[in-house]
């Protein structure tokens, strides 16, 4: 080993200052100085789910993600590190070892620093997780300045429907936090479907929002656009969930002549008490004591209907270890009606949310044979109350 430690502060300061393109090889040129690292990068995991993108070095990169290293993430060395949360250690023939950890923010999923050094013991190992650590801050900061971390999670083109859908979207899918773990996913259609969702937390409060706005490609993204907008209008102006939702509805019945379906929870972190709109949405999932139930909730007409109409406040509230799971039409109608919900969310129930997430979009991907006819969103609450007991988390660690 060619030096003690990481040096965070170092590299940070170093990140800091390199171009927003060029953080990610600063951390790689100090795992290189200080460990005699060969073959440092850093990979994406792409906006599906799919595949992994090896990014460029500074100064080489590809001019298309057609033209970057991609490797298929299922049953890879990368997915295991992704599904565990742990470093992975693998021999290589000239006795080195291949280290690759988990690139994580808040239990965001951002991909994977993968290198080869010398020999890894227990300074090394640490080492690499907290240089993988950092690169997750380094990455969702510098991701504001440039389009490379955009570009490296495309391995499709994108129709002008799926950028302004994906542009609606929290930056990440996964939060976690004292009192809860949060994860979403969606699965576009062939046709761009108009499902969104979006959460903030604030000082006493979980949002959340999940829409569906009617039609497909760009019509249904320019709705979907004007009701996720006049939401976060409303909510960032400590709105609650009454005000929001008559907030998305004027602004549809003042701009468009579409309808939106939604369904709007602020969670109480105190107390877990949940106030909640159904703008005709499909219900709630619940996994509670190992039981798989739908919350059954009054609905209310969708967001834009044009008539006179009110929205009605209801009262939900979550115990210690609940799983609260929130869909789209696209999870549980047409082909996707054959996926059994309730079992995927019982033979899922020890797992993160990230893979219930995956389970649950996966289970509908294949049912329509990749080939989806609405858009199929999906989020996953583990409340867990004031403590952590609930916690269904993997401690970081080698993976041998």
């Amino acid at each position: 080993m060619r030096g003690e430690g990481l040096g965070l502060d170092e590299v940070l300061r170093a990140a800091e200052d390199a171009a927003p393109v060029e953080s990610v090889d600063v951390v790689a040129r100090n795992l290189e100085k200080r460990f005699g690292a060969s073959e440092v990068s850093f990979l994406f995991v792409d906006v599906v789910g799919q595949e992994v993108v090896r990014l460029p070095r500074a100064g080489t990169a590809a001019e298309s993600p057609g033209e970057a290293q991609r490797m298929r993430l299922p049953g890879s060395r990368y997915d295991r590190v992704l599904r565990s949360q742990r470093l992975l250690e693998q021999d290589e023939a000239d006795g080195a070892c291949r280290l690759v950890a988990p690139v994580t923010n808040r239990g965001d999923c951002v991909g994977v620093l993968e290198m080869v050094v010398p020999h890894a013991d227990d300074t090394v190992r640490e080492s690499v997780a907290q240089a993988a650590h950092a690169l997750a801050y380094i990455v969702v900061t510098d991701r504001r300045f440039t389009d490379l971390y955009h570009w490296g999670r495309r391995t499709t083109t994108m129709s002008l429907a799926a950028e302004i859908q994906h542009q609606l979207l929290p930056t990440a899918t996964c939060c976690e936090a004292a009192q809860f773990t949060l994860a979403c996913g969606l699965v576009p259609a062939d046709d761009i479907g108009g499902d969104t969702y979006d959460y903030s937390v604030d000082q006493g409060s979980l949002h959340l929002s999940i829409t569906d706005a009617m039609g497909h490609d760009t019509a249904s993204a320019l709705l979907a656009t004007l009701a996720v907008n006049a939401l976060r209008k409303c909510r960032r102006a400590r709105g609650g969930v009454l005000e929001q939702a008559n907030a998305a509805h004027q602004a549809l019945c003042d701009h468009s002549r579409g309808l939106t379906t939604g369904q709007l929870i602020s969670v109480s972190l105190e107390t877990g008490m949940c106030q909640l709109v159904n703008a005709g949405h499909p219900w709630p999932l619940r996994l509670r004591d190992g039981r798989v139930e739908e919350v059954p909730l009054k609905v209310n007409m969708p967001f834009g209907v044009p008539a006179p109409l009110s929205y009605e406040v209801q009262q939900l509230r979550l115990h210690p270890g609940d799983r609260l799971v929130l869909i789209t039409d696209g999870m549980n109608e047409r082909e996707a009606a054959a996926v059994d919900l309730p079992a995927v969310l019982y033979d899922t129930g020890a797992e993160h949310p990230r893979e219930v997430v995956r389970a649950l979009t996966d289970a509908v991907r294949r049912t329509c044979g990749d080939s989806l006819t609405d858009d199929a969103t999906t989020m996953v609450l583990d409340w867990y109350g004031t403590s952590r007991s609930g916690l269904r988390h993997t401690e970081a660690g080698a993976d041998n």
